[in-house]
């Protein structure tokens, strides 16, 4: 397979990535013909998976619209995969132009593209990092020029929670950043959920598709979430499938399980 210019030396572009795979679903072009076939692989055992893809997404334009509007003027974007228009600098800086935003991801991919939208933007900056590296991430210099953390700040961790293992101790991770933030800051996490779906066929096949990548799949339920928010206050309507917090139609919340993925906003008091 040719390397096409975009793609850094470092990465296998033999072997699927989830991150590419998500920007597949999302229509985006920034993806491998390894990454295509798993996606694929995943759609016909998960049908909805575009669907959980857009949902969540949308999920997250809504939250970053109320953050933004609620106040919050800083954001820390913690698995933030390929861009793809309606970023949360965009949204953000459309409400607030003074919004400061500093994108993490793993993927090698992810962090060139973002560098390359943020060209210019003094209020954003990305850097390649993983969420199971709490204190690496919260100690990066660009981190800490760009966030004040005497100050509130949103993490978002959104899309990213199921493919952390128990044995990494997702609850310590989230524990490491709360600790660091300021009352008034914001925890957004979303993840891929099973609750109330008799699916396991398409569970076991989705993590079979996945094991295929570097990102094996966790699904966690609803309870699950809620006690990952531990020490913030939730804000209404609690965790829901995504299409459920915050429509913005009634038509926008039916089959919302269809979504797949389950989310909510917590707030340090």
């Amino acid at each position: 397979m040719q390397r096409p210019d975009w793609a850094p030396d470092t990465i296998d572009i033999e072997r699927p990535s989830a991150a590419r795979m998500y920007d597949y679903y999302l229509g985006g072009s920034h993806n491998f013909a390894p990454d295509r076939a798993a996606a694929r692989a995943m759609m016909a055992a998960v049908p909805e998976a575009p669907l959980m893809a857009q949902a969540n997404r949308a999920f997250l334009r809504r939250v970053v619209q109320y953050l933004a509007e609620s106040g919050v003027r800083q954001f820390l974007d913690i698995g933030s995969g390929i861009p793809t228009v309606g970023n949360v600098h965009e949204i953000a800086q459309r409400v607030a132009p003074d919004s400061r935003v500093v994108y993490v991801d793993v993927d090698p991919v992810a962090v060139a593209h973002s560098r390359e939208i943020l060209a210019g933007n003094d209020g954003a900056t990305v850097i390649q990092e993983d969420l199971r590296r709490p204190a690496a991430i919260l100690a990066h210099p660009e981190v800490t020029r760009l966030l004040d953390f005497s100050e509130p700040v949103a993490v978002m961790i959104v899309a990213v929670l199921h493919f952390v293992a128990p044995e990494d101790r997702p609850a310590e991770v989230l524990r490491t950043l709360r600790d660091a933030l300021a009352p008034g800051s914001h925890l957004v996490l979303s993840q891929a959920s099973d609750d109330g779906r008799d699916g396991t066929g398409e569970r076991a096949e989705a993590e079979r598709v996945y094991r295929r990548t570097d990102s094996q799949l966790w699904f966690r339920g609803r309870r699950d979430l809620v006690d990952l928010f531990d020490g913030f206050d939730l804000v209404e309507p609690g965790v829901v499938w995504v299409p459920q917090w915050r429509p913005e139609s009634p038509e926008s919340v039916e089959d919302a399980e269809r979504a797949v993925f389950m989310g909510g906003v917590g707030r340090l008091s």
